[in-house]
């Protein structure tokens, strides 16, 4: 990325801004105090997320110090003791088959609660990504949850905050802000710009007027169109295949 300059080499201002030239050819112009000043908003706005997501990882940090691997490790050596250690030979499967079955009793109830857990914290930080982001909002014709089940492998939690990833499994990163990892609206638009059916999942692409012929499997070579009631009748999976399909979905 490369600073604009005019032909007497001063930078290029657009609206008070330097205009940046990314390798792509795409020119944005960048508004730091804007910048600032939506990152203050969100922070304001995030104050009653945060505690939601602290009471679950104070339940998830209840269990540390609880390794699976050195319970499964105890009950294989339950299972190897030496039969002649033991009080009474008759008792030997008797007291092996107890032992392994409280250490099962013990430990599966925790590890089932702490995987839970985390799916809890997963879903109220990637899920809640979708359904408060503006760019859906404003931008896609398709419900957040729909959208989820299409790019949600492209979002992971790591550390704590959401890590956004192409389709080429490569990290995402901020135009707006170069050499940071781009926030969830810039990474979804960066994702959704690459994504090859594009133009059936954003508002104003594709055809939804009058004439235009619903229902998955019309022929033509023009866009596919299908009602929002028929779209959201269907499961995740075959949601998924419509917008694949290349369906625009209509009111």
């Amino acid at each position: 990325m490369k600073l604009k300059l005019d032909s007497e080499g001063r930078a290029v201002l657009e609206n008070g801004m330097p205009v940046f030239v990314y390798d792509d050819g795409k020119e944005a112009a960048i508004n730091v105090a804007d910048m600032a000043q939506k990152l203050s908003q969100a922070n304001f706005e995030a104050a009653d997320r945060r505690k939601k997501l602290g009471d679950i990882e104070a339940k998830i940090l209840a269990f540390e110090g609880i390794d699976p691997a050195a319970a499964r490790k105890a009950l294989d050596t339950v299972k190897n003791l030496d039969d002649k250690k033991l009080i009474d030979a008759g008792e030997v499967e008797r007291v092996k088959a107890e032992t392994i079955k409280a250490f099962e009793e013990k430990y599966a109830p925790v590890i089932k609660e702490r995987d839970t857990l985390k799916s809890e914290l997963v879903n109220e930080k990637i899920g809640g990504a979708f359904a408060r982001s503006k760019f859906i909002s404003e931008k896609v014709a398709i419900p957040a949850d729909m959208l989820r089940a299409t790019f949600g492998n492209n979002f992971k939690l790591e550390d704590g905050n959401i890590a956004a990833y192409d389709a080429s499994g490569n990290r995402v990163f901020s135009r707006s802000n170069p050499g940071s990892p781009a926030d969830f609206d810039e990474a979804f638009e960066i994702i959704v710009s690459q994504y090859p059916h594009r133009d059936a999942i954003l508002k104003g692409t594709g055809s939804s007027g009058t004439g235009s012929q619903g229902g998955k499997g019309g022929g033509g070579s023009g866009n596919k169109t299908m009602p929002r009631s028929q779209f959201e009748a269907l499961g995740p999976a075959e949601r998924a295949s419509t917008m694949k399909d290349g369906f625009t979905i209509v009111d």
